[in-house]
């Protein structure tokens, strides 16, 4: 099996979906924005995993490579095969499927739950009732067609969502581990202005061991949902 992720700068990559897909014997391949747009036959692989980015998928004249992804993105949805999208990634899946991108009414940056939203379809990821994760947006989208709403906030409506049986969409980060925390808060500390939904520097870096085990595990449970359930 082979997964191939796509980056959009050097300080967001895998994290703990790395070890997963090791653990799971996938190939790993991956397309790095900043490097090159050099895209797989999309028959070649099975599992497209589209992480992170300080970037809006509405940047198409500054990055001109972003029609070239969606194309790829929409392509590898209909040919069936599994797709996990992380924040600018779940923007680029909800964009490719036709949705809507635009600023959310706060920022959201640091550790603040979701809530699951309920579904009696057995093909729907189940999240927990209340999860604390970590996040770093500003913008929000539109569900696509046919999209099921799987997660909330009160910050943000939309934080969680699946099409089909194959294609989950996250705009918090699970896959963050404390590396990757501090990568990003070294790359973007100034979008850190503290308000209701954005956290201190320091707050953001004290996180314990167990609040990055929990989201890790959790990215788990979505990577080995999607492989159950792939086309």
């Amino acid at each position: 099996m082979r997964a191939h992720y796509l980056q959009h700068v050097p300080f967001e990559g895998l994290g703990s979906i790395e070890s997963w897909l090791q653990n799971a014997n996938y190939g790993i391949t991956n397309t790095k924005f900043y490097e090159s747009s050099v895209l797989p036959d999309v028959n070649e692989i099975d599992l497209l995993v589209v992480m992170g980015g300080p970037m809006s998928v509405n940047d198409k004249d500054e990055f001109p490579w972003l029609a070239l992804e969606k194309k790829f993105i929409r392509d590898v949805i209909e040919k069936g095969k599994s797709v996990l999208g992380v924040c600018l990634g779940a923007q680029l899946i909800t964009s490719a499927m036709g949705a809507q991108i635009y600023p959310n009414k706060v920022k959201e940056i640091g550790w603040f739950p979701v809530q699951a939203v309920a579904s009696t379809d057995n093909s729907v990821f189940s999240f927990p009732a209340k999860a604390e994760v970590f996040h770093w947006h500003g913008e929000t989208f539109s569900l696509p067609s046919g999209a099921t709403l799987i997660a909330t906030s009160e910050g943000c409506e939309n934080q969680a969502f699946q099409i089909g049986r194959s294609v989950i969409g996250l705009q918090f980060h699970l896959e963050t581990t404390p590396e990757l925390a501090r990568e990003i808060v070294s790359n973007c500390r100034d979008e850190i202005i503290p308000s209701q939904y954005v956290q201190t520097e320091e707050e953001i870096l004290s996180a314990t061991s167990d609040k990055y085990n929990s989201i890790n595990q959790l990215m788990d449970a979505i990577l080995s949902f999607l492989q159950r359930n792939k086309g």
